[in-house]
Order: structure tokens, then C-alpha cells, then sequence
């Protein structure tokens, strides 16, 4: 006795993926970030003056505040630097402190910065409760 049922055969599930897409995904993002990267200026714009002091060695994720020219402060806790004034400075300084006495703290001034900026800055960062302050320079041109 024949019977005209189909006859059904079970398909085995694949258990591969197929990766060529993602590569592609991935390739484009990468285009994208190699493009954009360089146009990222997240620094302030100073000329630090230029001596032959050695340097502190490695630092992790310093503390810095940098003067310009006009004295504006700019306060760059790793993110992109904020424009602060004086009081705003000593009480995020002094949180940070509070949180972690060990960071250090570095000043980067503009070498056309008259002195008593710098001078105001580390009398604002002493009162913020820092114990000790570097000084940020560019090294000698050979």
C-alpha cells in the first residue's frame, strides 16, 4: 500500500554565525572614529614656557588647572577642560581633595601669564586644601 504523504525530511539547525556583516559594521565605525579623533581639541590652548627640569615620571590622571593668557582658570579633572572662576576652583578642588588626598595637582600656565596669576592660583589651590603643586613646562627645543 502506497501513500502520497511528502515525506519530510528535518532540517539540522546552523550553529554558525555569519560574521561578514559585523566586519563590515566594525570597519565603518573604525572609519568613523579615524576621522573624528584628530578633529578632538579637548585641551586649552597655552604656550608653557620651556626649561630643562626633569620630569615627574608617570603620573595617573593628575589634577590640572590651567591659566591663559587673560587669566581665565580652567579646571581638567580628565574630561574636557571647564572654564571656572576662583570660588567654583577651591570648592571642586577641595571635594576632589577630600576624596583623594594623594592627587596631584599641576598648574600649566601661558608663559605671557603675569605672575600674579599664577600666584592667585596657587594661593586659591592652597586654600582648596592641596598640600603640594607641580608646575607644568614644555621641554627645551634642541
Amino acid at each position: 500500500m502506497q501513500t502520497d504523504a511528502p515525506i519530510q525530511r528535518r532540517r539540522r539547525a546552523m550553529a554558525e554565525i555569519n560574521v561578514v556583516p559585523y566586519i563590515d559594521v566594525m570597519l565603518v565605525l573604525l572609519i568613523i572614529f579615524m576621522i573624528t579623533a584628530p578633529m578632538l581639541n579637548l585641551g586649552v590652548e597655552v604656550e608653557l614656557p620651556q626649561g630643562s627640569a626633569e620630569s615627574l615620571g608617570d603620573i595617573s590622571d593628575p589634577l590640572v588647572v590651567t591659566v591663559n593668557r587673560n587669566g581665565d582658570l580652567y579646571l581638567n579633572t580628565g574630561d574636557a577642560p571647564q572654564l571656572v572662576d576662583g570660588q567654583t576652583l577651591v570648592e571642586q578642588v577641595g571635594v576632589l581633595i577630600g576624596r583623594n588626598p594623594d592627587i596631584q595637582v599641576l598648574i600649566g600656565g601661558d608663559q605671557r601669564v603675569p605672575y600674579r596669576h599664577i600666584y592667585d592660583t596657587m594661593t586659591l589651590l592652597q586654600q582648596a586644601g592641596v598640600a603640594s603643586i607641580g608646575f607644568m613646562g614644555d621641554p627645551p627645543e634642541q
